[in-house]
């Protein structure tokens, strides 16, 4: 069961905001209005926190207290910029290697891919602010901890992501099972940028037309395509295997 870190009232709410704490998400309670609620919003919109709003009654069944219409989650680690990273690896002379999520939402899957992804590599981690696990302690705990050690950047939009990686010099390469080409035949020593979509539904459609190429890992059986964890361990060890070979 995963043990939440919950943050409930007003002021405790509005105070680890403004402290920069890493929060997860928040909830506000249907029928809020005021100073309190524009701050809020505020907050929620320059830190990029998802805000949902919800009756009372669920406020009650998420935490035991005088919640004053109001509850966070706490993150357990603090959300980075990706154009803060960029730079720096530039700077180092490393080959940036950025992982792009789109629509993963189960919190075992986001923790095992960071795992993948930290022993492969990876710079950093790109989810998006909304549809999307995130740091969770759960998700932590999946990773091994890779999660406390991988930057991880949340972003209002992918595609707009994308374009900042192609200015930057980064190609970006999406898996998909209509991709024309096979991994295995993709140069990937170089600065690249993979992206992965959901189980369910894949990859959105804008993220497959702002990727530079998309692409599939080839397979001999009949279901639908490998567990997405699995082909991001797939995608990363190919790409470490091309790096080292360089």
């Amino acid at each position: 069961m995963e043990q939440k870190q919950w943050i409930f009232g007003r002021h405790p709410v509005l105070e680890a905001m403004q402290a920069g704490q890493p929060v997860e998400k928040v909830w506000l309670q249907q029928g809020t209005r005021g100073e309190f609620e524009k701050e809020l919003r505020r907050l929620c919109r320059d830190t990029q926190v998802p805000l949902t709003i919800i009756p009372k009654e669920k406020l009650n069944r998420m935490v035991r207290g005088n919640h004053q219409g109001v509850v966070a989650l706490q993150a357990v680690a603090p959300y980075q910029q990706l154009d803060d990273i960029l730079p720096f690896l530039y700077e180092r002379g490393e080959q940036p290697l950025i992982l792009l999520l789109d629509g993963v939402t189960d919190t075992r899957n986001f923790g095992a891919i960071a795992r993948s992804a930290e022993l492969c590599g990876v710079h950093a981690i790109v989810i998006p602010v909304k549809g999307s696990a995130g740091l969770t302690p759960d998700a932590l705990k999946t990773s091994a901890g890779a999660l406390a050690r991988i930057p991880v950047c949340r972003v209002k939009s992918l595609v707009s992501t994308i374009e900042l990686l192609q200015q930057s010099g980064v190609p970006v390469l999406a898996s998909d099972l209509s991709g024309e080409e096979f991994l295995p035949g993709l140069d990937l020593a170089g600065p690249v940028a993979l992206v992965l979509g959901s189980e369910g539904e894949g990859i959105s459609r804008g993220v497959a037309k702002a990727a530079d190429k998309c692409f599939k890992i080839p397979q001999l059986g009949t279901l639908n395509s490998f567990n997405v964890s699995v082909a991001a361990g797939i995608m990363l060890y190919e790409t470490m295997r091309q790096r080292q070979a360089e």
